[in-house]
């Protein structure tokens, strides 16, 4: 077993696991203690989540870890081999299990010409061998990682140096298909048959596009961007130890699959889809090898919960769709005898595939309706999530465990689906900001001493839910109280030692850090020449509807043309009221300026912040001082802003 470090998009270095600086306090000792005694049976030695993890390994990784060109780390094998024996008091017993079974790398043989690398990335890459080639599911988050997974299944003679045949993307997240020119590009891409779900290109380019900056800083929060490995650090992601450096890229598919039952022969291997929209992603798929008898269930069957709304933002999922389209899987494959998913482990055997499905599926059954059954006896979010937890039969499975995803967090999110962020409480509906509301409770509380000793005394007492609740309000009344920060990142660092969730920990962690030090600004980074290239005409001046300042805009009456010969594309757009408008497919004929030119100039240069570059590429016919002023409205997103200060 070898271990695997999540450096992330911002390709910044996690430093080494340390000595203690911030012990688990007794009270955090006691209830990982309680924990531990709490937890479901192992189970059966022969059909237990440690054989399985461990079953098939065929090749592991040689050497040091994966670098980039210029020699830097992306990926670093050894970065959690800190992972063994009894779980220390900093990390909740159960957690501490899981990352150890996430912590198995290498390639492992699933079926017969079936194999997958696991532990190079937070997902799984599979090899299946065909007639006269290969065929990849699901190609990573990063070139450079793909790359070595291809090259360590290459030393297993089944493989070999078997050309490329196709690659399938089960769904339309970046850490299954970013990764793709690492296994085919150029003269290697000749011919390769690309498969995914119907809308997953549209799907991919544009889930993050529009409130991408925001959800990358949460991003950093969830899954620890800066939190290094190690006892008091990181334990991963829960779904997989993090997401790597390195390029990305995104190879348009060449196939859809738009409905279940339909059937493709790959290079001489038949495969049977089942579409799953809206369920994990807007655009997913689950497959099934009839010749081999393999299901792979994409992301909709895991080692842990999933989240039915991500930390980091994202759109509410489908709980009940979720839970609906497992039934169906049960029901068309009933004779699977091996199960792999884009995350964790595989399984094998008919009845414990059948067991294991159904019984994850009643998770999120549960989870929908009985959130659902609260709703309509009139308790609000905040309540639902106190009260609910699955029944003892389904929490007593290890895979139903919310490593990832919450009871807590998902049955808030069941209930913003269905009734938004509003409770129905007349004072919630327009209170007082943060910052305002806390200086007022500040101030009605005896003021910021007496504040700060209350939170004082519940973190000596353990109650650190009130003591961050407490604190949170002074540091956001007073930002530059330094004992109140100390004193609540005290209050995060107890709540994360005490977390099942693993990205519960990071977000603690995360805050802690940040109140102890300050935000850390991520590196700069451009959008992958891929992306910038697949983005729709019109999902791009969306793009610049929303970074259009209304100041600058004030008063503003701008009519244009943009003509893109290369792709035979005319926009329209107007700027009026504060507001862009654009319409696809016309033209106004009273514009004052139309401007014609590649399109992949104009995205190339706003992506890498000025339109300098797409003047050169560009004839402008009419007013030029017009689009001078249109990319003059336009304000570029905080990659930094704090989280837990004002």
């Amino acid at each position: 077993m070898r271990a695997t470090l999540a450096i992330a998009a911002l390709l910044m270095l996690a430093a080494p696991a340390s000595a203690q600086q911030h012990p688990a306090s007794a009270q955090t000792r006691a209830a990982n203690a309680a924990a531990a005694q709490s937890l479901p049976p192992a189970g059966d030695e022969a059909t237990s989540d440690e054989a399985f993890a461990a079953r098939g390994l065929r090749a592991e990784p040689q050497g040091g870890p994966i670098t980039d060109a210029q020699g830097r780390t992306l990926w670093d094998f050894n970065a959690y081999s800190f992972i063994n024996g009894a779980a220390p008091d900093s990390v909740h017993p159960s957690l501490w299990r899981h990352a150890r079974l996430l912590d198995y790398t290498g390639v492992f043989e699933v079926a017969p010409g079936v194999f997958q690398a696991r532990g190079f990335d937070v997902s799984n890459v599979t090899f299946i061998v065909g007639r006269t080639g290969l065929i990849v599911v699901d190609p990573l988050t990063s070139v450079e990682v793909a790359r070595a997974a291809l090259a360590l299944a290459r030393t297993l003679p089944e493989i070999g140096n078997k050309p490329v045949r196709a690659i399938i993307y089960t769904h339309s997240h970046a850490d299954h298909f970013a990764g793709a020119r690492g296994i085919a590009d150029g003269a290697a891409l000749q011919g390769v048959r690309i498969i995914a779900p119907e809308g997953f290109l549209e799907h991919a380019v544009s889930e993050n596009l529009i409130a991408g900056p925001a959800m990358t800083r949460r991003a950093t929060y969830q899954f620890g961007t800066f939190v290094p490995p190690g006892v008091e650090g990181s334990l991963g992601s829960g779904i997989g130890m993090g997401i790597p450096g390195g390029a990305r890229s995104l190879v348009p598919p060449t196939e859809t699959v738009s409905r279940t039952g339909q059937e493709l022969t790959i290079d001489g291997v038949r495969f049977v889809f089942q579409v799953t929209p809206g369920t994990e992603a807007p655009a997913e798929m689950n497959f099934y090898l009839p010749d081999l008898r393999v299901l792979d269930l994409a992301e909709n069957a895991n080692v842990t919960m999933h989240n039915i709304l991500t930390p980091r933002g994202a759109l509410v999922r489908d709980a009940k769709a979720w839970a609906d389209y497992l039934t169906e899987s049960l029901r068309l494959f009933p004779e699977a005898e091996t199960m792999m998913a884009s995350h964790g482990w595989p399984r094998w055997g008919r009845a414990v595939i059948a067991d294991y499905v159904a019984t994850h599926r009643d998770a999120y059954k549960y989870l929908h309706d009985q959130t659902v059954r609260l709703m309509n006896q009139g308790y609000t979010g905040a309540e639902i999530a106190e009260r609910i937890a699955l029944p003892e039969a389904l929490n007593q499975r290890w895979f139903n465990r919310g490593y990832y995803g919450t009871m807590r967090h998902n049955s808030r999110a069941v209930y913003q689906r269905y009734m938004g962020w509003y409770d129905g409480v007349p004072a919630h509906l327009n209170g007082l900001p943060p910052e305002d509301a806390a200086r007022n409770y500040v101030r009605m509380m005896g003021g910021a001493r007496r504040v700060l000793r209350e939170g004082q005394r519940a973190n000596a007492a353990g109650e650190y839910r009130w003591a961050a609740e407490v604190l949170d309000r002074l540091v956001f009344a007073e930002p530059t109280n330094e004992a109140a920060k100390q004193a609540l990142a005290e209050a995060y660092t107890q709540l994360a030692y005490q977390s099942e969730s693993a990205i519960w920990r990071n977000i603690y962690l995360a805050g802690a850090s940040e109140l102890r030090s300050g935000v850390r600004p991520s590196a700069v980074t451009q959008q992958a020449a891929d992306y910038v290239a697949n983005t729709p005409t019109g999902q791009f001046f969306d793009l610049l509807a929303v970074r259009l300042d209304p100041e600058r805009a004030a008063g503003r009456m701008l009519r244009l043309n943009f003509v893109f010969p290369d792709r035979n594309e005319r926009v329209a757009v107007q700027v009026r009221n504060s507001v862009l408008i654009h319409e696809e497919g016309v033209l106004l004929p009273d514009a004052d300026a139309t401007v014609t030119l590649p399109r992949a100039a104009l995205l190339a240069a706003m992506a890498g912040g000025g339109a300098g570059q797409a003047a050169s590429a560009a004839r402008i016919e009419g007013n030029p001082a017009a689009v001078a002023q249109l990319f003059g409205l336009f304000t570029p997103p905080a990659p930094d802003f704090p989280i837990v200060t004002p």
